[in-house]
């Protein structure tokens, strides 16, 4: 038996395009006390089906208790831009334009950010490590945090949450701040294709 859940997500242009080469049974969750086929939630390994649902028979979270290892494949549009791996590579590794989260404009077009222009031009990230924090500091766990300074708010933004307020793992949050920073420069590069 397992006493946390696992979480892995994969990220892919068109999730459809994975999903109908592999075998796979959509997790169940409950919305309003009825099952239905989790967002983005699959099993590759066997697990009860029910057939009114099209999904497994436990709930996710069960499923995990009992050892199933649910996988979240995820549709992530930003990838529909990428050309190839060099334009990926050179995404990943060119430095954002971080003075421009001081726009609202800018903000709101970006990828996990886009409702936090406010909060975002308030703190001011400047590394893939604060911008992960930031992530973090916008979850309902830790909003008390936004505003404090990135010395102190790296104290305490990882510690483990005991409530039932959602708050970000590290390393999800490293991925995502990842994904915010190539998608500024997606953005940044778009925009300069467009001024030629």
């Amino acid at each position: 038996m397992s006493d946390h859940q696992a979480d892995v997500d994969l990220d892919f242009a068109d999730r459809n395009d994975i999903l109908e080469k592999i075998r796979h049974i959509p997790a169940r969750k409950l919305l309003m006390g009825k099952p239905e086929k989790h967002l983005s939630g699959v099993y590759v390994q066997p697990i009860p089906v029910d057939p009114a649902v099209g999904a497994a028979t436990l709930h996710f979270k069960e499923a995990d208790k009992r050892g199933y290892f649910k996988l979240d494949f995820l549709n992530v549009s930003v990838y529909q831009s990428i050309t190839n791996e060099a334009h990926y590579q050179k995404l990943l590794t060119t430095t954002p334009p971080w003075e421009r989260l001081a726009d609202p404009k800018f903000v709101e077009q970006i990828i996990h950010i886009a409702n936090f222009s406010k909060q975002i031009a308030d703190c001011m990230p400047d590394t893939v490590p604060r911008m992960a924090m930031f992530l973090a500091a916008v979850r309902p766990s830790k909003k008390h945090l936004l505003g404090t300074e990135w010395k102190e708010m790296a104290k305490t933004i990882w510690e483990k949450v005991d409530d039932d307020e959602y708050a970000f793992k590290k390393s999800h949050a490293i991925a995502y701040a990842t994904l915010v920073t190539l998608h500024m420069n997606l953005i940044a590069e778009e925009e300069a294709t467009q001024h030629v």
